[in-house]
């Protein structure tokens, strides 16, 4: 009996954990976005030229964005973690019940790269980490 309770109640935390990270906000980085919200070449490192060169932030959410806008937060992350402010990109052409949304970003510089996404209330919505490199 305690066997069987302890498999069903293994059995429910699974589906419960599954339930959440499926549904769970996402930022990818891509070369490009589909009609219908899909990335086109995703990754986490792009080789651009020394002049610059840009990629796409995709954002997917499992409920309505309920903003007209979002912030995109970018720091640089050195190679012990730390990470310092680089810069703020403000994406201000969302509907309030958009699932999704992209953005093309141009990167100057080589580096390491955390992106934090915040909703019009200042709420961080979902973070990623990419790599730039120079071709």
């Amino acid at each position: 009996m305690k066997k069987t309770l302890f498999t069903a109640m293994l059995i429910i935390s699974a589906l419960f954990v599954m339930q959440n990270s499926v549904s769970a906000q996402n930022l990818y980085f891509c070369e490009g976005v589909t009609e219908s919200g899909q990335p086109i070449t995703q990754s986490t490192t792009f080789n651009i030229p020394s002049g610059g060169g840009y990629f796409y932030f995709l954002v997917k959410m499992p409920y309505a964005i309920g903003c007209t806008y979002v912030d995109y937060n970018i720091y640089t992350v050195d190679s012990r973690g730390n990470e310092t402010y680089n810069t703020s990109i403000n994406q201000s052409d969302i509907g309030t019940d958009w699932t999704w949304f992209w953005k093309k970003v141009t990167f100057n510089y080589a580096g390491y790269y955390r992106v934090e996404v915040l909703d019009c209330s200042g709420y961080p919505l979902v973070s990623n980490y990419v790599t730039v490199n120079y071709k």
